[in-house]
Protein backbone atom coordinates (compact mmCIF):
# COMPACT_ATOMS: atom_id res chain seq x y z
CA UNK A 1 0.00 0.00 0.00
CA UNK A 2 1.43 3.33 -1.17
CA UNK A 3 2.20 5.99 2.04
CA UNK A 4 0.09 8.59 2.76
CA UNK A 5 1.66 11.68 3.07
CA UNK A 6 0.02 14.45 5.01
CA UNK A 7 0.20 17.88 4.13
CA UNK A 8 1.44 20.96 6.25
CA UNK A 9 0.67 24.44 6.19
CA UNK A 10 3.28 27.36 5.49
CA UNK A 11 2.56 30.62 6.40
CA UNK A 12 4.59 33.77 4.03
CA UNK A 13 6.04 36.12 6.26
CA UNK A 14 2.87 38.43 5.41
CA UNK A 15 1.04 36.25 6.88
CA UNK A 16 3.31 35.68 10.17
CA UNK A 17 3.15 38.97 10.93
CA UNK A 18 -0.60 39.01 10.60
CA UNK A 19 -0.24 36.32 13.03
CA UNK A 20 2.10 37.50 15.79
CA UNK A 21 -0.09 40.65 15.99
CA UNK A 22 -2.80 38.81 17.20
CA UNK A 23 -3.45 37.82 21.39
CA UNK A 24 -1.92 34.07 22.06
CA UNK A 25 -5.52 32.82 21.91
CA UNK A 26 -6.44 34.41 18.68
CA UNK A 27 -2.70 32.90 16.95
CA UNK A 28 -3.54 29.33 18.22
CA UNK A 29 -6.78 30.02 16.50
CA UNK A 30 -5.43 31.41 13.19
CA UNK A 31 -3.03 28.38 13.43
CA UNK A 32 -5.18 25.61 13.95
CA UNK A 33 -7.28 26.81 11.29
CA UNK A 34 -4.73 26.85 8.83
CA UNK A 35 -3.84 23.15 9.53
CA UNK A 36 -7.19 22.16 8.80
CA UNK A 37 -6.65 23.56 5.32
CA UNK A 38 -3.64 21.30 5.50
CA UNK A 39 -4.84 18.57 6.11
CA UNK A 40 -7.56 19.27 3.40
CA UNK A 41 -5.30 19.99 0.17
CA UNK A 42 -8.09 19.59 -2.62
CA UNK A 43 -10.30 21.79 -0.88
CA UNK A 44 -11.78 25.04 -3.43
CA UNK A 45 -11.67 27.83 -2.00
CA UNK A 46 -14.69 30.41 -2.38
CA UNK A 47 -13.09 32.21 -5.34
CA UNK A 48 -10.11 32.24 -7.32
CA UNK A 49 -7.17 34.67 -8.01
CA UNK A 50 -3.60 34.16 -9.91
CA UNK A 51 -1.02 35.58 -8.18
CA UNK A 52 2.33 37.50 -9.61
CA UNK A 53 4.10 34.35 -10.50
CA UNK A 54 1.26 32.96 -12.04
CA UNK A 55 -0.21 30.45 -10.04
CA UNK A 56 -3.64 29.79 -8.80
CA UNK A 57 -4.37 30.70 -5.65
CA UNK A 58 -7.74 29.62 -3.42
CA UNK A 59 -9.68 32.47 -1.13
CA UNK A 60 -11.19 30.60 1.66
CA UNK A 61 -13.41 32.41 4.47
CA UNK A 62 -13.37 30.36 7.40
CA UNK A 63 -15.10 31.90 11.31
CA UNK A 64 -14.12 35.61 9.59
CA UNK A 65 -10.46 35.42 8.60
CA UNK A 66 -9.91 35.12 4.51
CA UNK A 67 -7.14 32.36 3.93
CA UNK A 68 -5.62 32.89 0.47
CA UNK A 69 -3.48 29.89 -0.18
CA UNK A 70 -1.66 27.39 -3.02
CA UNK A 71 -0.74 24.18 -2.82
CA UNK A 72 2.56 22.83 -3.57
CA UNK A 73 1.74 18.79 -4.63
CA UNK A 74 5.50 18.27 -4.85
CA UNK A 75 6.69 19.30 -0.94
CA UNK A 76 3.18 18.32 0.60
CA UNK A 77 2.72 21.50 1.59
CA UNK A 78 -0.56 24.48 1.99
CA UNK A 79 1.47 28.11 1.12
CA UNK A 80 -0.72 30.34 2.39
CA UNK A 81 0.08 33.68 1.12
CA UNK A 82 -2.33 36.16 2.95
CA UNK A 83 -4.47 36.20 6.17
CA UNK A 84 -6.83 38.72 6.26
CA UNK A 85 -9.91 39.47 9.34
CA UNK A 86 -12.85 40.16 7.59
Amino acid sequence: MPEVRLYQSHLSLEAVAFVVALSKRKQRSILDLADQIARHPFTIGDYRTVDAEGRLVENLLIEGYLFSFWVDHGSCEVRISEILRV
